[in-house]
């Protein structure tokens, strides 16, 4: 346990201290840093968890070497690179103004650079939904998955998988109603957003199936040990960029939520990142004990929870969603699953 969750420990620690001198020299006062890193932190692992289980799904399929990628490289990504550089770049975008002059922005106005951000909200819920919500279709319209946690629903969704470009389909249906129903001045970002998202997904998609038939040769046995190395280290790659971009979609919703909890970007940005980590290791717990493998619903409850997550992000273009609602409604959808698994289990 220590081994997993040690250095999740130990950042979590130096943040800790970082946040209270911030706090000293900010003038916010160190207990108020502490308090606001704690809220941070959880409201970040409430709205991830289901993502620690999707991606543990993942991670499992790669090869030794992909898995310490994603660990390591893809731990900066996602800790620096969500939630530190890509609020600036979206503002910086969406102003016109340089990195530096945003970086000065959000630590001397921080009211300000919220606003932007939030401003942005719109297309950036568009662009994550679309992403999450073919996570969620592909999960559901897999015509040869032969688990079903709600079999009614579940197998009907199946059927419909038979159909080319089904899920393809209905997400571009759902991104474009949600285009239509924003301010006239946003439905083209909205729904070019939508559709960038809906492509992401695909691309690497395709770059997967592509690689895929190389692990095996055309007679169905094992190929050459160097093509089959070289095709699984491909196939590594493409779900290497698959988890950044589905860790990158559930992060929005917390980086811009995270103006509700506190105003200061230091605070949010090493909060956000305590509880990013932690993520990280609850994954790689998944992955050791065999989670997955043990409570075979699990999964399930975490892509219905991603299509809710989706939806709600879709919504939010409108209306404001609590980030509250939005956690607890994702840890809900993994314990019916965990308790269902364990029932069944009992039941087998």
């Amino acid at each position: 346990m220590l081994k997993t969750y040690g250095f999740s420990i130990v950042f979590s620690v130096v943040c800790a201290f970082l946040g209270l001198w911030w706090g000293h020299h900010s003038g916010m006062g160190v207990f108020t840093a502490l308090w606001l890193l704690l809220v941070l932190s959880i409201l970040e692992v409430s709205l991830s968890f289901d993502n620690a289980v999707v991606n543990a799904a993942v991670l499992r399929t790669m090869t030794p070497f992909w898995q310490r990628m994603f660990l390591t490289v893809g731990i900066l990504i996602a800790v620096f690179g969500m939630r530190l550089v890509f609020p600036i770049v979206i503002v910086a975008v969406i102003t016109g103004m340089g990195s530096l002059d945003v970086v000065k922005l959000a630590l001397d106005e921080p009211a300000a650079y919220g606003k932007v951000l939030n401003d942005a909200y719109p297309m950036i819920a568009t662009f994550g939904g679309a992403f999450l919500f073919m996570v969620f279709l592909k999960f559901m319209l897999n015509p040869v998955r032969n688990i079903h946690w709600l079999k009614p629903v579940e197998v009907r969704f199946a059927k419909l998988g038979r159909l080319h470009g089904f899920a393809i389909f209905v997400a571009l249906l759902v991104v474009t109603v949600t285009a239509m129903a924003v301010d006239k001045d946003l439905k083209y970002k909205v729904l070019l957003s939508g559709v960038v998202g809906i492509v992401l997904f695909v691309a690497i998609d395709l770059v997967d199936q592509l690689f895929a038939p190389g692990l095996k040769s055309r007679s169905g046995e094992t190929a050459a040990a160097g093509s089959a190395v070289s095709a699984a280290g491909k196939m590594g790659f493409s779900a290497f960029l698959y988890l950044e971009v589905l860790d990158a979609s559930f992060s929005f919703d917390g980086v811009v939520g995270a103006f509700a909890v506190s105003r200061d970007v230091v605070i949010i940005m090493l909060g956000l990142a305590i509880g990013a980590i932690f993520v990280r290791s609850i994954t790689i717990d998944l992955v050791k004990r065999g989670v997955l493998q043990q409570y075979v619903y699990l999964e399930h409850g975490a892509h219905y929870a991603v299509g809710v997550l989706a939806c709600i992000m879709f919504i939010g273009t409108q209306v404001h969603v609590p980030e509250v609602f939005t956690g607890l409604l994702g840890v809900a959808f993994i314990v019916a699953a965990y308790w269902s698994s364990i029932r069944d289990r009992k039941a087998g």
